[in-house]
């Protein structure tokens, strides 16, 4: 499936629902791709990019930035603290604050830098053990603290469990951020984009769909 094609999907799926065209921004996922396939995507127009791994990213994306104007990156993998100021240096947007201890050291490198780039909180909706994320009895007071410390908190993110409905987790994250006054919602991937832009998705994140199944080698 190429770019024309999931870029026409996200048209239809906002029309569908009456929202506005070109409410949605479209992530093209490239982590673990090869340079040739996200360079094709990047020939064809597309400029906003998901990562998972700062030192992935940094390895990628200067060379690209030389050839190719107004990329976009976004930060869609966990982010461990030690990693924080490169993350803030390199990306446009980070999706992945989960817990107290990130958002402090956030706050500091901010008040040292006088940067930081959009965050969205990362919410496990489906209160898994073993995945990342602030539960989400746990979001308002979250929130609450990240707005103490001046961080510019824009939205929620989360990854549905792969064996429940994605549209309940779609429609939970909406609830969250409607109740605390946040208009983004990074969710929806490339086999659930539509339901989430159904949903009130404004960040949907497309990477198979886009590039291919990714090698692991």
């Amino acid at each position: 499936m190429g770019l024309r094609e999931i870029e026409a999907r996200i048209a239809a799926a906002e029309a569908a629902v009456g929202r506005p065209a070109g409410s949605v921004q479209l992530i093209a996922v490239s982590k673990v791709q090869p340079n040739d396939r996200v360079a094709a995507v990047l020939e064809q127009g597309q400029r906003v990019f998901g990562e998972n791994r700062v030192q992935e990213a940094q390895g990628k994306w200067p060379g690209f930035r030389e050839r190719f104007e107004g990329i976009e990156l976004h930060l869609i993998g966990p982010l461990q603290t030690n990693k924080a100021r490169a993350a803030i240096e390199l990306f446009d947007a980070i999706h992945t604050l989960d817990r107290p201890k990130l958002a402090q050291v956030l706050a500091r490198l901010a008040q040292e830098t006088g940067i930081c780039p959009p965050l969205f909180i990362e919410v496990n909706t489906g209160e898994e053990p073993q995945k990342a994320g602030v539960l989400p009895a746990a979001v308002d007071g979250f929130v609450a603290e990240t707005r103490a410390m001046d961080l510019p908190v824009q939205g929620l993110m989360c990854i549905p469990p792969v064996d429940e409905d994605a549209a309940l987790h779609f429609a939970r994250l909406a609830g969250l951020a409607e109740r605390n006054g946040l208009a983004g919602l990074s969710m929806g991937m490339s086999g659930d984009f539509e339901r989430a832009i159904a949903a009130g998705a404004t960040h949907v994140r497309v990477g198979s769909a886009l590039f291919g199944e990714r090698d692991y080698g």
